[in-house]
């Protein structure tokens, strides 16, 4: 599978692509969600999509607002 990215943005952490914002966190701090598959317990989905760049995990910031 191949994205093309149209537009590209750089701030501090914080990069758009094409229009969606992602937030960019360093490895010792990442969400308590980040690859955390499922929970039956409580029900709870975690992060599943993510991408690295120069030193950065960058999560979607809509899919951080969403959920614990």
């Amino acid at each position: 599978m191949t994205t093309t990215v149209k537009t590209f943005k750089r701030r501090e952490t914080t990069i758009y692509l094409n229009k969606v914002k992602y937030t960019g966190f360093p490895i010792g701090y990442l969400p308590k969600r980040f690859a955390y598959i499922y929970d039956e317990e409580n029900d709870r989905e975690g992060l599943f999509s993510w991408f690295n760049h120069k030193g950065l995990t960058y999560i979607r910031t809509s899919d951080l607002k969403t959920g614990w």
